[in-house]
């Protein structure tokens, strides 16, 4: 697709990884509004996160290196989106228990 940035492909992806990128809050709150999301994608500047555009950047380049994430740029804008059913299909309800335990507190 163009625009799409580059994204690891799923057997390349490690359950470390993706965890220590879940580690982060505000990485974790973007998931979480995915998760949420049903499948939809989203402009990058539409989470409300209270950090600099920089960080901001970062914080996109560690989800989608970590294969949780595909984003693509699209003229003026960047667009993100899950990958729910690639995902799914590698770890079973991975993201199911992280939106639970972190919806629980």
């Amino acid at each position: 697709m163009p625009g799409e940035l580059p994204v690891p492909e799923m057997a390349d992806v490690d359950l470390g990884t993706v965890l220590a990128a879940l580690a982060d809050p505000h990485r974790r709150a973007v998931v979480l509004e995915l998760v949420a999301g049903q499948d939809t994608e989203r402009a990058c500047s539409s989470f409300p996160l209270p950090i600099a555009k920089s960080t901001r950047t970062h914080h996109w380049k560690v989800l989608r290196q970590a294969g949780l994430v595909r984003q693509r740029d699209a003229g003026n804008g960047t667009f993100v989106r899950l990958r729910r059913p690639e995902f799914d299909a590698k770890f079973p309800g991975l993201l199911d228990v992280v939106a639970e335990l972190s919806t629980a507190r």
